[in-house]
């Protein structure tokens, strides 16, 4: 007798009705972002290592791939499985560039893998949704506004806690540093971006230890990285910092640009802020950057973020600037799945389940959920000829709403088995309501 499998850590299976809601969201992520008119593609799982290994990830738990028996010589040596989007789509890019139309505007919703310690919102296994725009030697700024106001809309649309979008602008911080005289600006962006997990007082001591900062320097670098506002009133809070630097003046235009245009509108889940303490450590970053944050959910840190990134993609010829963002499906839907604050309204697509009176009338069953398919009624037909009180039974515990029956005479009747309505109706013009036809996404209230 086998024995029972035991669950792999690092790699969540959804159960039907849960992945019915990410199927829901990430259906709607795609529709949101073909609204803006970017295309979709799928890359290949597998990279060349040297190429995973560049863009300031190689910290990450990389999983190789190799064939059982092979030698040293195949020639699938050398590959592993992407830990992200974004090292893909630069290779994407720069193999069929001389077939792109530039600016070219993507998005992306795929798994990729991390070899690293599985824990709530990190996974082994998990789906990111990434939305971009790669421009040819240049790019301009605008771009920036547009990506950024689109996740935020793409994630309005979802049934999800509410979300804050947090900006800050590498120009910014890098002009800021450099107008203070730091002797090494990368690493004291490395150093701030210690401050949601070491207390101010150790990162100033860092910033005095790693980037050669005097104390009065990295007292200054801590009062920039404390504001923070949901508006561009953080121009005139920098200013009156006393530092002045022409790429700091163009870090506060194009923040203030990006705050204002991305806080236009009215926003059921999402809310905007200027945070100058978001650094986000990848080198490869070069003016907007942007973290994505769930309320009631700090724990998971960050369930988004990306930016502005002018060399990430280069055949030593032609430069193709970027900017983009990435959504963590996985990180951000299991936990809320786990929670019971997301749940799916049932586990099946079925909204009707066609009653059999018996075996020998199942042919004419069929036929009426022919009908009811043909005009996109998602239907099946019962399993077995039970007494009626079974299958309506069997239809609940499935969470089909609706029970059809054909009557003797050759009428229909349709029953709620919700509300125990039940009515004549014609399988040639019936259709449930809207809300019934597929599995919704229920959101319940955070206690």
């Amino acid at each position: 007798m086998t024995a029972k499998p035991t669950p792999l850590s690092g790699f969540p299976e959804l159960l039907p009705a849960q992945r019915a809601v990410e199927r829901d969201v990430i259906g709607s992520l795609s529709r949101s972002f073909e609204l803006h008119g970017f295309a979709n593609i799928e890359t290949r799982v597998v990279e060349p290592l040297d190429r995973l290994a560049k863009g300031g990830e190689v910290d990450k738990e990389i999983y190789v791939l190799r064939r059982l028996q092979a030698e040293d010589t195949a020639d699938d040596t050398g590959l592993g499985l992407h830990f992200d989007l974004t090292v893909p789509f630069a290779r994407y890019v720069l193999e069929h560039a001389g077939h792109l139309e530039f600016p070219f505007r993507r998005y992306q919703v795929q798994p990729a893998w991390r070899g690293e310690r599985p824990q709530e919102g990190r996974y082994r296994q998990f789906t990111q949704a990434d939305v971009d725009i790669v421009g040819k030697d240049e790019l301009p700024f605008h771009h920036d506004i547009e990506v950024m106001r689109v996740m935020v809309e793409a994630l309005d649309a979802l049934p999800l806690p509410p979300l804050s979008f947090q900006f800050n602008n590498r120009k910014l911080i890098q002009g800021f540093y450099r107008g203070l005289g730091l002797a090494d600006v990368t690493a004291a962006i490395r150093t701030i971006d210690k401050l949601d997990k070491l207390p101010a007082e150790q990162v100033a001591a860092l910033l005095v230890s790693d980037a050669g900062a005097t104390p009065e320097q990295a007292q200054r670098c801590l009062e920039l990285a404390t504001i923070r506002v949901p508006d561009t009133s953080f121009v005139e809070r920098v200013r009156a910092l006393g530092v002045e630097d022409p790429l700091l003046e163009e870090g506060l235009a194009e923040l203030a640009a990006v705050v204002a245009g991305c806080g236009a509108g009215e926003r059921r889940r999402v809310t905007v802020e200027a945070n100058l303490r978001i650094a986000r450590g990848l080198d490869y970053y070069t003016g907007t950057v942007v973290e994505i944050f769930m309320e009631g959910y700090e724990r998971l840190k960050s369930v988004g973020g990306g930016g502005r990134y002018d060399a990430l993609a280069t055949d030593g010829r032609t430069t193709y600037p970027g900017v983009g963002v990435s959504f963590g499906v996985s990180r951000t839907l299991i936990p809320l799945l786990a929670d019971g604050v997301l749940a799916g309204s049932r586990a099946v697509p079925s909204a009707v389940l066609v009653a059999v009176t018996d075996e020998d009338t199942r042919a004419e069953s069929e036929a009426v959920a022919a009908q009811l398919r043909a005009r996109g009624v998602n239907t099946e037909v019962s399993a077995s000829a039970q007494k009626f009180g079974k299958q309506i039974r069997y239809a609940d515990r499935r969470g089909i709403p609706f029970v059809w029956f054909r009557q003797d005479d050759g009428s229909h009747e349709v029953k709620d088995i919700r509300t125990g309505d039940q009515v004549t109706a014609d399988p040639a013009t019936w259709t449930p309501p809207t809300d019934d036809l597929r599995p919704q996404v229920l959101l319940k209230e955070q206690q």
